[in-house]
């Protein structure tokens, strides 16, 4: 199992990432809308939120997967 400090740091990361991606959502959606758009970036926003912590948390379950796997072949004792 790879290290609690590793969990946190990829719970972090997807936090961080679903932000930032609501964040560009509702950017893209303000530069594209003239008029009455709230409902266009609240879509756009849970969408981009939605988006970026989905991409991040399939990456960071594959490491976490590697790092479990590496540390397995390590020591060959725990298996």
């Amino acid at each position: 199992m790879p290290s609690r400090t590793a969990f946190l740091l990829a719970f972090g990361s997807v936090i961080v990432a679903g932000v930032l991606g609501g964040i560009i959502g509702y950017g893209v959606a303000d530069l594209d809308c003239e008029r009455n758009c709230d409902p266009n970036r609240l879509l756009a926003t849970v969408l981009g939120a939605a988006f970026g912590a989905l991409g991040v948390g399939i990456v960071a379950v594959l490491v976490l997967r590697a790092m479990s796997e590496w540390r397995r072949g390590k020591n060959p004792s725990s298996n």
